[in-house]
């Protein structure tokens, strides 16, 4: 693929919006983009914060552009200033700053690191528990996507019409595409949620 991108001389985009919640290694989460600026690319990436710290009300991110030297890199900066400049001016710091911190301590780093994976382990046994939970509803549908799935979301495969009819009958809530927010799903509610989609979808 990254000869590809630059036998066409693509401009590689990554979103980086789960790093460290994909995988639980926030280090592995980001090998790609290494990857690609190792091998000579010249990228741009968007990293959101606002899920892996937690600070999503801070809508805290990054636009990262790689470009071929300083001087490119300069021109770059200016084209980005002159979009930002009539969107916000200066916008909120205090997420970035909190970011920031942690970020150039190596301990709060390896404690970030820690917790991310503990986040993304509890998702994975939650992805799992929910699996068996629709098989011991009596489900005989084939639920391997949602612990084949990485991250915070699963696709459930649910129509538009059983998610509605779900929140309307077991006031269980997830996007009309069917989408759940695993962080949401514990071991309190998991039997709970899995009856639920068994019965919209049986």
């Amino acid at each position: 693929f990254a000869d590809t991108v630059k036998k066409q001389k693509l401009v590689p985009f990554f979103d980086s919006a789960y790093q460290g919640f994909a995988s639980g290694d926030a280090v592995k989460d980001a090998a790609s983009v290494r990857m690609f600026v190792e091998d000579g690319h010249l990228i741009a990436m968007v990293q959101s914060f606002s899920k892996n710290f937690g600070l999503y009300g801070q809508r805290v991110g990054t636009l990262s552009v790689v470009g071929a030297d300083p001087d490119e890199a300069k021109r770059v900066v200016s084209q980005m200033k002159m979009v930002i400049r009539p969107m916000y001016s200066n916008p909120p710091r205090h997420g970035a700053r909190l970011v920031t911190t942690i970020l150039e301590d190596p301990k709060l780093t390896s404690d970030f690191i820690e917790q991310c994976r503990g986040m993304a382990d509890r998702i994975n046994s939650m992805r799992t528990k929910l699996q068996t939970s629709l098989a011991n509803a009596g489900s005989t549908k084939n639920w391997d996507h949602i612990t084949k799935q990485i991250g915070m979301f699963a696709y459930s495969g649910l129509t538009k019409d059983q998610v509605l009819k779900m929140r309307e009958k077991h006031h269980v809530y997830c996007t009309a595409d069917g989408r759940i927010s695993m962080a949401g799903v514990t071991s309190g509610n998991v039997d709970y949620i899995a009856n639920a989609i068994h019965d919209v979808s049986k």
